[in-house]
């Protein structure tokens, strides 16, 4: 009986070292494990709008962020009735679409900004001092460039984020 009793102590104690020291095996094992392989994202581009203000007008210009893959950009500004808007291009690298957007001509680069597109506010009643009483607002997007079986750039609006695949079968997102 003695001899079955420190059996099963013995054993009781094999078991406690090794339940006690199996938290730290995991933890080594969770924390040092090793993976290899792995898939680069490309993040796109990232494109900001500056509006300035003054006598009535709105003066735009669309910048691609440094290091920004290249793009074309369009804007658009909205207001009530009660205004007329008039855009001014004294660089003529902008035109008007069929849809109401202004279109840039050039691509805009990374650390690119574009040329100034001027939006005059007609039709201001007198009795307003204060511009902010109203509002005007401007859209823009940007769409990365997109190239034919000739290596010629053009601009495709349709192209959404969930477009581009990643290479990897049924599966997309942002990377090229």
């Amino acid at each position: 009986m003695k001899r079955r009793t420190g059996i099963i102590l013995a054993a009781a104690a094999a078991l406690s070292i090794t339940a006690a020291g199996m938290g730290t095996a995991r933890a080594y094992f969770t924390t040092y494990a090793l993976v290899r392989g792995g898939f680069p994202i490309k993040v796109g581009d990232r494109t900001e709008i500056t509006e300035t203000f003054s006598n009535w007008t709105k003066h735009l210009q669309i910048t691609n962020e440094a290091g920004s893959e290249p793009v074309y950009v369009r804007a658009k500004a909205f207001c009530g009735d009660a205004y007329t808007l008039e855009y001014v291009d004294e660089s003529g690298k902008w035109s008007l679409g069929e849809d109401g957007f202004y279109y840039y001509s050039d691509i805009v680069n990374g650390g690119e900004i574009t040329d100034e597109l001027q939006v005059k506010i007609l039709d201001v009643p007198a009795d307003i001092k204060d511009p902010l009483e109203f509002n005007v607002v401007v859209v823009y997007e940007s769409t990365p460039v997109q190239y034919d079986a000739d290596g010629n750039p053009y601009a495709d609006w349709s192209v959404t984020l969930e477009s581009f695949s990643t290479g990897a079968e049924g599966e997309t997102g942002g990377g090229e």
